[in-house]
Parts: structure tokens; C-alpha cells; sequence
């Protein structure tokens, strides 16, 4: 069987070089060695185990992605940055590289217009755990079919994340709309963000080998009389719980190119992937 050939976009980042790290591991993988950087990267390449990884500009990303396709038809996996993923979509739809995008933030309809008006299918998901995916999945249900549930109700939502995550949690957002559709008044502004690893350390009680990757959520809902109170949270610790689910998205992607009655063009989510459908 021939390997899936595949392009991790976002490296040195670390979520990037555990998704490098699996492609090499598995043979029906092929790692292609090259990978879009940002422009504050000033390494030309990256070692991943005595494999070079040549690291590309924005500058040249254009260019070089349309040799890249033409060499060897690849599919990508994009953990860049949140202000890269609007033009990297753009780049990967021009060059009709079908695509896997873990990364948050961006303008997020423009992300779906791009695809949805090319011929470039896509998995985009703010969250690649699937259990996370799952616990979504099960709110989104709740928001669809209980409107205003919890109507009358009030929300605190804290968050921590490595110091290094530039962004609000695409997960956190993603949640707090489906309790906005449940009656809840509340904005992602007022979320609680931590990124202090000393306030994580001793007021989180997160592992010190996590402080430099992890994601920490808490929603609290109490009744206006205050008769009632909810709470829901979510702690991962580590990048690994990432990987799973990203290649299973791969693998979604796969079938569907192989698909004739495959819609191009067409974003999947996580969810269609713990479906399979």
C-alpha cells in the first residue's frame, strides 16, 4: 500500500512536531520534509530525529507549495498560528491540497467561505480530543433541542492555556455559543483567561511538566435565586491527547478523496469524523 504522503504545517510548534513525530512513526505515512513557519521563526530547518525538515516563510509559501503539489499530491496537517490560518486556507485551496486544521482563531466564516467556494475538501475543528468533541457534541444536541434551558441563568467561564497560546480557546467559544442558545446571556470577552504560569501553578494546580501545554476549562452556571448550580469542566494536560484524533480526521479525509460521490469543496468537523459520515 502506498503511504499517504504528508505535509505538517506550524513547525517548531509543538503541537506541529508531536503530529510530525506519529507520520514518522507509522508506515502508511511519508512525511514530506519541508513545513510552513511564521515569520518570526529565523531557523531555515528543523531536526525531528535525524530527519531535516526544511522551514518555509510566508514569503515563499506560495511558490513553494505549488512545487510541493505538483512533486507529490499531498495532504496537510495545519497547526501554524492563529493569524496564518486565512491565508494558509486560501494557499492550500488554490493549490488544491486537501487539508486537516487544528489551529484556532482566525476569522472563522471567511476559513469555511474559502473552502466551501474551491474544490478542496477540508477537516476544520477548534478541538481535535475526541472526547472533547464528543462532550461538544452532546451541548450542541442540548442547544439545539432545549432552547433557552437555562434561561435566567448566569455563567462564569475561566480558562488556562500555556503562556505562549495567543488566542481565546476555540473550544471555550465554541461552548459558550451553545449556552447562548440555551438562554444564557453571556460573551466570549468576559471569559476568564490565564496564562500565568505561576497563578497556574499554585492557584490551578497544574503539574509542573504541563504548564508549557495544556488547556484548562471551567463553566459555572447558578440560578438568578441562587437554588441551583452547575458546574462543567474540562482539564487536559500534554499535547498527546491531539494526535488520536487528528489522524482519524486524516483518515476521514482519506476516504473522502477516494470518494466518488465525495463533495469538494465541503468542510468536515470533528464531529462528521467520530461519525464517520
Amino acid at each position: 500500500m502506498t503511504p499517504t504522503q504528508i505535509m505538517v504545517n506550524g513547525l517548531p510548534g509543538n503541537v506541529a512536531i508531536k503530529m510530525a513525530t506519529h507520520a514518522r512513526a507509522h508506515d502508511r505515512f511519508q512525511l514530506l520534509p519541508w513545513s510552513l513557519t511564521g515569520p518570526d521563526v529565523d531557523s531555515e530547518t528543523l531536526d525531528l530525529d535525524n530527519f531535516s525538515i526544511a522551514l518555509i516563510r510566508p514569503e515563499l509559501a506560495d511558490s513553494q507549495l505549488g512545487q510541493i503539489k505538483a512533486d507529490h499530491d499531498p495532504l496537510i496537517i495545519d497547526y501554524t498560528h492563529p493569524i496564518a490560518v486565512n491565508q494558509n486556507a486560501e494557499l492550500y485551496v488554490k493549490h488544491g491540497i486537501p487539508f486537516v486544521m487544528g489551529t484556532t482563531g482566525g476569522d472563522r466564516k471567511a476559513l469555511v467561505d474559502t473552502v466551501t467556494q474551491g474544490d478542496t475538501p477540508a477537516v476544520i475543528a477548534p478541538n481535535m480530543m475526541k472526547q472533547i468533541v464528543g462532550l461538544m457534541a452532546m451541548f450542541e444536541y442540548g442547544a439545539t433541542h432545549f432552547p433557552d434551558l437555562f434561561k435566567g441563568f448566569t455563567m462564569r467561564v475561566k480558562e488556562s492555556h500555556q503562556k505562549g497560546k495567543a488566542d481565546t480557546s476555540g473550544t471555550a467559544k465554541a461552548m459558550i455559543s451553545y449556552f447562548n442558545q440555551m438562554g444564557i446571556d453571556f460573551s466570549t470577552e468576559e471569559i476568564m483567561l490565564d496564562r500565568d504560569p505561576e497563578r497556574q501553578k499554585n492557584l490551578w494546580d497544574i503539574p509542573d511538566e504541563h504548564l508549557g501545554g495544556h488547556g484548562y476549562h471551567t463553566y459555572s452556571i447558578s440560578a438568578g435565586d441562587e437554588s441551583s448550580f452547575f458546574e462543567i469542566t474540562h482539564n487536559i494536560n500534554g499535547r498527546d491527547v491531539y494526535v488520536p484524533g487528528t489522524y482519524d480526521a486524516v483518515d476521514f479525509l482519506i476516504n473522502k478523496l477516494n470518494d466518488p460521490e465525495n463533495r469538494t469543496g465541503h468542510v468536515y468537523t470533528m464531529i462528521d469524523v467520530l461519525k464517520k459520515n
